[in-house]
């Protein structure tokens, strides 16, 4: 396949920028000088995946090698996946527009469950065979990463194996024992063997799952003893002395998150009970402010960009980020580099910090309450109430602001009526707010915009043992708040039930449902995050095909003896520690936060102590 082939595809399709490759501060080596040839996949498109931080520290950190190339590819839009079978032309990498079935590791990031028909797409369009078993030696290894690889049980027949927690570290592992593999000729088998022993690898195929009649899973277990019954995530413990990139691509389009972005803080301090980062990502670490400001200064420098992101779970937890905040201001403010403040939560929404960043650029604001009452805020374990809002829109309309965005979830557990109708009240507070503000200093043509999502129980985390909603009761719920939300000044926007019907059914699926993602791509499911290409109709035939009820996985409460397909990984947060989240859930107990003493979620224990930051 030679570069022209693509190239005449570009003129025909929308964005060609995704496919061009060449931005400013990508990578590109001899082919011949070096050992392991990486495509870095990313199962969206190009704007999506270019916006993951994951993606630029591990494309940094692995070409950092001199034995290692890593390329990025991403999945093609449609139009140009039909011009690319039509043509004959397979999966390429963006660097050397190679294709990615020469290469020797093939690793996805699995951001979210709706993705994974597009990394079956992907693989069939590099001419990969799409399950494990039927890959020889001359095929890369398909691996996973990021936070749906906790649960990998639907994607288990398809992966040849996962990473589970952070990368940086394991990687070199990895990569060390594969050249050695590739240098003895070993079977592929062989090494499959042998990654399994590294901490953080999970190989599917070197563990069966046995079924009880019902249908749940009686226990999941290695094949042989020398592979763990549990596999523990890894974790950087230092993010002072972790490798962050020094330079970013620079793409030639916009992208989703167009920006520097310097991660300050990996964890999370509070606990809202219906968060899988939340839970998974623990313990807290931060970075020094010092080295924050070195890494800006080398970022901003090699990328030109004229904003920074300063992202976490919860940046506002961030104990220093006040002082940080200024001295960027004070070293950039007058270069016009604006700093922009995602995750901020509502109860430490500062007005000096609001006052210091809208000197030099004037961004949205975005808040989640998640829930319409106090009441079922305590049982998520939100720890805002309704005054935090409300000082919080208050400070933003006295300084200039008139848009805001407002977040909830619907069916959370022992929702009712009220709380729907709580979001409506909620909204309309915030209305009334904007119009006591000073006339001089709030902003004109207010907005205020309502998103709505529909709550999935996920894997790891206190609700795990909850039933979700059913596509109906959504429908309803959100009927009732499109009559209500009836203001010149209000937007409401909701989320799909149907894709977040899916989206549980995958999140606490296990392997049976290998089957249905086949069958589902194969009647031409891909992109199912979509919108406009999301065919529920074909996924229902799917699952009708292989005689499986996907209520089973998404509509179904569990019991605390119930063992789960995700039983034999180890996140470090104890079950112990989840059912008594949830039995203070459905008692609408709260749990103070991490930063006013330990919660004892079992993390400290799980890594031998002297981890977490959470507690000075």
């Amino acid at each position: 396949m030679a570069a022209a082939d693509i190239d005449r595809l570009l003129g025909k399709v929308q964005k060609p920028a995704r496919y061009i490759g060449g931005e400013y501060n990508s990578i590109y080596k001899d082919p011949a000088r070096v050992d392991v040839r990486v495509a870095f996949a990313f199962p969206d498109v190009y704007e999506i995946g270019m916006s993951h931080l994951g993606t630029r520290i591990l494309y940094n950190l692995m070409n950092e090698r001199e034995d290692t190339w890593c390329e990025r590819v991403f999945a093609p839009w449609t139009d140009m996946e039909d011009l690319m079978r039509k043509e004959g032309i397979p999966l390429f990498a963006l660097e050397s527009r190679e294709p990615v079935a020469g290469f020797d590791i093939i690793g996805f990031t699995l951001q979210y469950e709706m993705c994974y028909t597009n990394v079956i797409n992907m693989l069939s369009l590099a001419g990969i065979p799409i399950l494990s078993r039927d890959r020889s030696r001359e095929h890369p290894f398909i691996i996973g990463g990021g936070p749906c690889a906790y649960n990998g049980e639907p994607l288990a027949d398809i992966f040849d194996f996962f990473v589970l927690g952070e990368g940086e570290e394991v990687l070199h592992e990895l990569l060390d024992l594969y050249i050695e593999w590739k240098r003895n000729t070993g079977s592929r088998r062989e090494f499959l063997e042998e990654v399994a022993l590294i901490e953080g690898v999970y190989v599917p195929s070197l563990y069966h799952v046995i079924y009880n009649e019902d249908g749940t899973v009686n226990a999941v277990k290695p094949v042989d003893q020398r592979y763990p019954s549990r596999i523990r995530k890894r974790i950087i413990k230092d993010l002072d002395k972790v490798y962050f990139p020094r330079r970013n691509i620079v793409p030639y389009m916009n992208i989703v998150h167009d920006r520097v972005m310097l991660e300050i803080f990996r964890g999370c301090t509070r606990g809202c009970r219906f968060c899988q980062a939340g839970m998974i990502y623990r313990p807290v670490r931060e970075k020094k402010s010092d080295t924050l400001l070195e890494q800006a200064e080398k970022l901003i420098k090699s990328t030109g960009y004229e904003e920074m992101s300063l992202a976490s779970l919860s940046t506002s937890d961030y104990t220093a980020l006040e002082t940080l905040v200024k001295e960027l201001i004070k070293r950039y403010g007058e270069k016009g580099i604006g700093i922009s403040l995602p995750s901020l939560r509502i109860d430490s929404f500062s007005l000096g910090l609001i006052e210091e960043i809208q000197k030099v650029r004037k961004t949205g604001l975005t808040f989640a309450p998640e829930a319409g009452t106090q009441r079922l805020r305590d049982v998520i374990n939100k720890g805002v109430n309704e005054q935090d809002l409300m000082d919080s829109v208050g400070t933003a309309f006295e300084n200039g602001y008139s848009t805001v965005k407002l977040y909830f979830m619907i069916g959370l557990p022992t929702e009712t009526e009220e709380d729907i109708k709580g979001i409506a009240d909620l909204a309309y507070k915030v209305v009334d707010r904007y119009y006591q503000a000073d006339k001089n200093r709030r902003g004109r043509g207010l907005k205020v915009t309502v998103s709505t999502g529909c709550f999935v129980p996920k894997a790891f985390t206190p609700f795990q043992w909850e039933a979700q909603n059913t596509v109906e009761d959504f429908n309803r719920k959100q009927d009732l708040l499109k009559k209500a939300l009836k203001h010149k000044a209000i937007v409401y926007n909701w989320h799909q039930p149907e894709t977040s019907f899916l989206e549980a059914v995958f999140a606490r699926g296990d392997r049976k449902l290998g089957q249905v993602l086949v069958k589902a791509w194969e009647k031409g499911c891909r992109f199912d995050g979509w919108d406009e290409h999301f065919k529920y109709d074909r996924w229902m035939e799917a699952f009708k095909d292989c005689k499986i009820d996907p209520g089973f996985y998404a509509l179904r409460a569990r019991d605390y003896e119930e063992v789960f397909p995700w039983d034999h990984i180890g996140t470090g947060v104890s079950r112990e520690f989840l059912i008594g989240e949830h039995k203070k859930a459905l008692k609408g107990e709260v749990t103070p936060f991490c930063r006013e003493g330990c919660t004892a979620c079992g993390i400290t224990e799980f890594f031998g102590g002297g981890v977490c930051n959470a507690v000075d």
